[in-house]
């Protein structure tokens, strides 16, 4: 396992013991400035005594800034227990040997404080100058106000004794209070902040604002007093109790958490006599929740049970004291890391007794963020012994394969580092189209305050030459600022205080529809869960997707798949064995009749004879053809494109080591499964049902012996000295063979070696040494290494020839289509047609040219190249040297060739070539014999390496290496890190959909590379840039990357990060930063290995600032992801095998990564076209009918005379127009989800925010100014200037024009906006058009008489009896909906836009129903509950009950 990169952290660390040489250890500190000047002039700035040995002392590290007492008077906010104790900038930590040159402090980070205020980004260093002082400033004075303190770090670290009779909590030195407790938050709000907090976010939006300030100015009113505040508090309410109903569910997760049970141990309540024999059951261990945990209690933890805090380990009842830990929820690591006590620890604590009576004392660090290293010391009989990462188990960490652990909490709640890595105060999401629409209430504002003044300027007119003329007007002239007031709160309506709170309607039921069944996970009985509403719309704009890999591209499943022996690949299936099989070992599969095509064959040609050339026989079409089925059956989450080798099942190779076991073939083989089976430290169990499985610190040691076992090679027993193997050398059905073999050594794998040995004595006596790693370490350790380097290379640049040729036939077709999709429009329109914005050739005018382009895209994961055009691999024939395969394995093994190591080496090389570039995670095993003597003599060296006090593990690799070397090849495997289902076919349609996708993982590089590839991210011929910090010229690197994306001289690139660089490049200058990102942002993707989860929040907020426009995902399934989920403008929780952390505090929780495909290319991209049509429509009806009042008043003499009767004014938007735009953003669908699947390009309309832009909406506002005009001049002409009619008055006027906008706004935005008809729209006509009339009837019946208004009666029996009026009503709207459609078919033929392309082919059955397959993966089970008449006996329907009726 690979040891974890350093961190540093820009926050105060604990002042703790950093390892000198042993030279410096003895100088004292006034000697320290000769020997390095540069540490003591650092160390002069923060202590008046630096002395960088000081254990656990005041005096910081060099080169961190001290919250205790620094000469400049500066305190850090990292101690601050109300500061957010989690940094999204992470620094690792310095730690000096005698080589290295401490760096200059950087500024501190700002924490809670900047977040609360927004002042600051969490992640970028403070810029000096005048802004970064008054932000400063700011801080301080609102740390005041808060009266939030500073917390030093502790005198001598955190003293914590073992004391389990202590009758009070621990006092915390730093605040001289208890340590903090065990309670954990990720809710949002408080009872104290909610109210603030929520009404900074709501009146954050424009409208709101504005509204607010008219409030005061109620009484100038014309339209009535409660007009205003009502609506405006009532909108304000519904929001803010939405958001606290989501976070009341946050809050509800966290109390599940902290009501978890642990048990803790109690002395006292049954004493055991001193001397008696104990166990660890002879006291009481207490059940108490996890939130009454304190720091200095004794936990027990049981198998798969989770650490409730940060543990120090005094106890394991595992194999020598080992506690397996699963540490996946914390880096995403999924191997177990193997804890130990410390000895003399583990030794007196072993019972409850001893725990009780155990004298030690713990000097840990101060609570911070790294998870990889971990300083502290205890003091056991007055024997102080250090303490590191290896004694400690974190909060989140489960444990595996262990009966049970004991272990003393040293940290708790938030002061937990799985907690300092999360995000204390995330921010309040908003959605981007709110800074759109803020915009768009500006130029309304603005417009408004021009109308007003416009009005207020004609009234002075209008005053001067009729007013003061008119002898009954003399008393009712009005003051400049109250009639400009007035006017202002006439058209203030213009901007509508109904668009929030219908938006926060119909964003509800949005979340709600999208509760799809196709979304929903059968197997784990998960459906889609939304936790917010507020950023659905931003779900059909991202750009960028940030991924974790273990858990959520993964399935944490490790399986053996293939191998290679004696030059010959295999492929291992353990369902095989479950099929039938001809005597022979061949595969019986159901045969079709037709002849199939023969496969290509790996195997390379040895001078002027091919082994495909010595292959003739009768039977080879037939074994040819069953070895294709077999491999197309064989369930492969890999691209199978360029491995077309006819790969043999491994139950075909036991069934010839059965009956042909004396050949060389037949002993490499058996050496290799003897590999497979010894080469390990896997411990075997016996489950409840008789089965033996097995116990691993890696899954893919687990794989491997698993395999072993279903290849009949069985470890039944493993004790300290000694394995015991059965097997079946007759068959499962004959007698089997058990033999005892003893382990006389293991040399453990590093990360710096890559391999691991094992040395065994046969039970014939003989010694020999297994050995197995990486092809790259283990071929240097071959014999003929030379050789074996030789053909490695030799492959190596065969594949790069290949992946290079590749490259640049891609580049070639993607200019093409470029240059295609530029220079070709629509023909039959307009020259002024526009190209597709999606680049989806809206040029094809015939179905089979769609169809082809279709095809070309649906091809998913494979390469773009065609088969006629792809260049043959190294060693595999071209098409017309196509070889025969046999019936048997006899038939395919030439013993000749197997004793052949040039041979040999050169296929299993390319095997292993093949096995890489599908993504699997290879290994190569060598062995050999060696003599007594031999062993004898390196038994004394490795016995003096292993009990050495100083550089023990150096002498271990030392001696490891003087044995490891001359070995045998036996063979090669392949393991896969099993994808979940979909997932490479998702992630190409994400990236058709112009999504950018980030893996960023706490794994090590190698695991990180190989599922990059299995999942395609990495492609067969991408450009890989590799950024390691230690290779050096790292810069120079970033730079000669950009610019080969640049010209365009790379098919894919793919950058992949470690953290340690990633920390590098974030503590180097600005212009390494700089280059980086830009590199970071110009390449197809990037993969970030071994990050912490503050780096993870690093990259996501950096890329969220630098990246305009950009809109982020953030998607994982453990603890360590919530960081980042919380950064992203929008957080994706999977709920998957590492809990629910991560989705508890998402924004949407899903079971699988496939279903992003259907959540954000139609669901996101549906909700973005709904609310920005929702938001359109409400202003464009805004505009329609208040203009209309504005139209008025050069006919009411500028007086602020309303047009509308008040009752129906206050309940335009809310009754009667309402429906229309409420529906249109819950319900249209422009194009059908499977057209949405099957084009993946159709989402950049949301990304390029086509949908809602300042352009688009001054469009929408000159149609409805236009139309505006057309119905009041239209009714004024007809009706108000009409001699003979019934009443002309004010109020028949307003009516009529009223009702041709509720009419029209009805007819526009539910019958010509939406798209998809159904019932409900008809339902929403009715109401809202039917509701305004009723309205009207009711008024009529029951309103009193008013001096201004003649309601009574008037559409009862007045105008509403009068020809006139209605044929006025008619004319009208007949006149603005042909004005409408005219517009929309104009549009259509002249500037059609992607909807109305894809809108016509829809509407062809044969294209519809081409969409619908290409869709069929992502929508099969919405399709199973459409069949009518499925079998309920048949397994594919099905389906859980309970579920069916939650979703449907």
């Amino acid at each position: 396992m690979d040891p974890a990169p350093p961190r540093r952290d820009s926050a105060v660390e604990p002042a703790s013991r950093i390892p000198f040489s042993p030279e410096v250890e003895r100088m004292a500190p006034e000697d320290l400035s000769r020997a390095d000047p540069t540490a003591a002039r650092l160390g002069s700035q923060h202590a008046p005594h630096f002395d960088p040995r000081n254990t656990f002392g005041a005096t910081p590290r060099p080169g961190v800034a001290s919250s205790s007492g620094p000469a400049d008077g500066r305190r850090s906010w990292r101690g601050s227990r109300f500061a957010n104790s989690r940094s999204a900038r992470p620094v690792l930590d310095r730690i000096y040997s005698e080589d290295a040159i401490p760096q200059a402090p950087k500024p501190n980070t700002p924490t809670k404080l900047a977040r609360v205020v927004g002042v600051v980004g969490a992640v970028e260093p403070q810029k000096p100058g005048f802004i970064a002082k008054q932000k400063a400033e700011l801080m301080e004075l609102l740390k005041r106000l808060l009266r939030i303190s500073d917390i030093p770090s502790s005198t001598n670290g955190r003293q914590i004794p073992l004391d389990v009779s202590r009758p009070g909590p621990l006092i915390d030195e730093r605040t001289e209070v208890e340590y903090v407790s065990n309670l954990i938050r990720s809710s949002r709000y408080t009872l104290w902040n909610f109210l603030p907090r929520q009404l900074l976010a709501q009146f954050s939006k424009l409208a709101n604002l504005y509204v607010i300030t008219l409030i005061f100015a109620g009484a100038l009113s014309t339209t009535g007093t409660y007009t205003t505040i009502v609506p405006l508090l009532f909108f304000v309410s519904i929001s803010m109790a939405k958001e606290g109903y989501d976070d009341l569910r946050r809050y509800k997760l966290d109390k599940m958490e902290n009501n978890s049970d642990a048990l803790i141990l109690h002395p006292g309540n049954s004493p055991v006599p001193s001397g008696s024999p104990s166990t660890l059951d002879d006291y009481s261990w207490k059940k108490v929740k996890w939130g009454d945990v304190k720091v200095g209690n004794v936990v027990k933890i049981g198998r798969n049970e989770a650490a409730p805090a940060d543990l120090v380990l005094l106890h394991a009842n595992g194999p020598n004291g080992v506690a397996f830990i699963e540490t996946m929820a914390l880096d995403g690591e999924t191997n177990l890391k193997s804890k130990q006590a410390c000895q003399p620890l583990a030794q007196q604590c072993s019972t409850s007794h001893g725990i009780v009576n155990c004298d030690a004392r713990f000097v840990v660090e101060d609570p911070n963020l790294d998870l990889y290293n971990f300083e502290g010391t205890v003091t056991v009989a007055n024997e102080t012994h250090p303490l590191t990462n290896n004694d400690i188990v974190y909060r989140g960490s489960i444990l595996r394969n262990t009966p049970e652990a004991i272990g003393m909490v040293i940290y708790s709640g938030e002061e937990c580092k799985i907690r300092m890595n999360a995000t204390k105060n995330p921010r309040t999401k908003a959605p981007s189209l709110q800074k759109r629409v803020n915009e768009v209430v500006a130029i309304i504002v603005l417009f408004v305050l021009v109308l007003a003044i416009f009005n207020t300027v004609a009234y002075q007119i209008w005053v001067r030459h009729t007013e003061r003329r008119a002898w009954y007007m003399s008393a009712a002239h009005v003051m400049l600022i109250p009639i400009l007031a007035s006017f202002i709160i006439i058209f203030n309506t213009m901007i509508p205080l109904s668009l929030y709170v219908s938006l926060e309607i119909v964003k509800l039921i949005q979340m709600f529809l999208m509760n799809d069944i196709d979304m929903y996970d059968e197997k784990s009985d998960t459906p889609l869960e939304a936790r917010t509403s507020t950023i659905n719309e931003e779900l059909g704009q991202v750009s960028y997707i940030f991924s974790d890999k273990t858990g959520t591209l993964t399935d944490n499943v490790m399986l053996f798949r293939k191998m290679s022996v004696a030059g010959l690949p295999f492929f291992h299936d353990s369902s095989i064995p479950n099929r039938q099989f001809r005597e022979d070992g061949s595969i019986n599969l159901k045969r079709d009749g037709k002849r199939r095509e023969s496969l290509r064959s790996n195997f390379p040609k040895n001078g002027e004879d091919s082994f495909a050339d010595a292959l003739k026989d009768s039977k080879a079409i037939e074994m040819s053809e069953m070895v294709k089925e077999e491999s197309i059956l064989s369930p492969r989450s890999f691209d199978q494109q360029f491995n077309s080798q006819p790969e043999i099942n491994t139950s075909v190779l036991i069934r010839h080591l059965q009956k042909n076991p004396d050949t060389p073939f037949s002993q490499k083989a058996r050496f290799f499964l003897l590999s497979l089976a010894l080469c390990h430290t896997c411990l075997p169990e016996v489950q409840e049902n008789g089965e033996i499985d097995y116990q691993a610190a890696s899954p893919d040691e687990l794989a491997l012996v698993r395999a072993a076992k279903e290849m009949n090679f069985i470890v039944v027993d493993r004790q300290a000295k000694t394995m015991t193997l059965t097997t079946y050398p007759h068959g499962v059905d004959g007698q089997p063979t058990t033999e005892l073999y003893e382990v006389l050594d293991v040399v453990e794998f590093t990360s710096k070696r890559k391999r691991m040995s094992i040395v065994v004595r046969f039970p014939s006596g003989q010694i020999y040494v297994f050995c197995k790693g990486a092809d790259t370490t283990m071929i240097q350790l071959l014999r003929l290494s030379h050789l074996a380097t030789s053909k490695a290379k030799q492959i190596g640049r065969k594949s790069s020839q290949r992946k290079s040729m590749e490259a640049q036939e891609v580049i070639r077709r993607n200019s093409e289509q470029f240059h295609r999709r530029n220079s070709i429009s629509r023909p039959g329109s307009s020259s002024f047609a526009r190209n597709s914005i999606s680049g989806v050739a809206p040029h094809l005018p015939t179905r089979d040219e769609f169809n082809t382009w279709l095809e070309d895209r649906g091809k998913h994961y494979k390469s773009q190249i065609p088969d006629d055009q792809k260049l043959p691999q190294p060693g595999h024939p071209g098409p017309s040297e196509q070889p025969h395969l046999y019936d048997r394995l006899d038939d395919l093994i030439d013993e000749l060739v197997v004793l052949d190591d040039a041979a040999t080496f050169e296929r299993c090389f390319q095997h292993i070539d093949d096995f890489a570039t599908e993504g699997l995670r290879t290994l190569l095993y060598g062995y050999r014999c060696i003599r007594e003597e031999e062993y004898a003599l390196w038994k004394k060296l490795y016995h003096e390496a292993s009990t050495s006090l100083s550089n023990r593990q150096e002498m271990i690799e030392r001696a490891g290496d003087s044995i490891e070397r001359q070995l045998e090849l036996a063979g090669a495997t392949a393991i896969e890190d099993k994808l979940q289902d979909g997932v490479p076919e998702a992630i190409e349609k994400l990236r058709r959909a112009g999504i950018k996708m980030w893996m960023l993982t706490g794994d090590k590089r190698e695991t990180a590379i190989n599922i990059g590839h299995s999942c395609q991210l990495i492609k067969d011929y991408s450009t890989t840039t590799i950024l390691d910090d230690e290779s050096g010229d790292l810069e120079c690197r970033i730079v000669s990357a950009i610019d080969d994306i640049k010209n365009n001289a790379v098919a894919h690139s793919v950058v992949v990060i470690d953290g340690q660089t990633l920390s590098s490049i974030e503590e180097g200058d600005e212009a390494c930063r700089t280059v980086f990102f830009e590199l970071a942002i110009l390449a197809d993707s990037v993969i970030c290995c071994r990050a912490s989860p503050s780096q993870k929040a690093y990259i996501v907020h950096t890329i969220r600032m630098k990246v305009k426009g950009a809109t982020t995902l953030a998607i994982g399934d453990g603890a360590n992801d919530i960081a980042m989920i919380q950064e992203a403008h929008l957080g994706i929780g999977i709920t998957g095998k590492e809990g629910l952390q991560a989705a508890r505090t998402s924004d949407y929780s899903i079971a699988q990564f496939r279903f992003l495909l259907k959540l954000l290319l139609v669901h996101g991209r549906w909700n973005y076209i709904r609310v920005c049509k929702y938001t359109l429509g409400t202003f464009w009806k805004e505009m329609l009918f208040y203009l209309t009042q504005a139209l008025y008043q050069h006919h009411a003499g500028y007086t602020g005379t309303s047009l509308y009767e008040s009752w129906s004014l206050s309940f335009f938007n809310t009754l009667f127009t309402s429906l229309p735009v409420i529906f249109l953003g819950t319900f249209d669908k422009d194009l059908s989800a499977s057209t949405l699947l099957a084009v993946p390009e159709l989402y950049k309309r949301g990304q390029l925010g086509l949908g809602f832009s300042i352009r688009i909406y001054l469009q929408w506002m000159v149609v409805a100014i236009l139309e505006s005009a057309m119905v009041f001049y239209i009714m004024y002409g007809l009706y108000g200037k009409a001699i003979f009619t019934r009443d002309n008055s004010l109020y028949p006027m307003g009516v009529l024009t009223f009702t041709v906008c509720v009419v029209l706004i009805s007819v526009k935005l539910l019958l010509i906006e939406i798209h998809n008809k159904t019932v409900l729209i008809a339902v929403a006509f009715i109401l809202s058009v039917g509701g305004w009339f009723l309205w009207n009837l009711i008024l009529s019946a029951v309103y009193k008489s008013a001096v201004i208004y003649s309601v009574r009666s008037g559409f009862l029996k007045i105008f509403g009896h009068d020809g006139l009026w209605w044929l006025v009503l008619i004319l009208a709207l007949l006149v603005v909906v042909l004005f409408e459609l005219a517009l929309k078919s104009l549009k259509a033929a002249f500037w059609p836009s992607d909807v109305d392309l894809f809108q016509e082919y829809e509407r062809d059955p044969t294209l519809r129903k081409r969409f619908r397959e290409a869709s069929a993966s992502e929508l099969r089970q919405s399709r199973l509950l459409k069949k009518p008449k499925a079998s309920k006996n048949d397994s594919s329907f099905q389906f859980d009950e309970q579920a069916r009726l939650r979703l449907s």
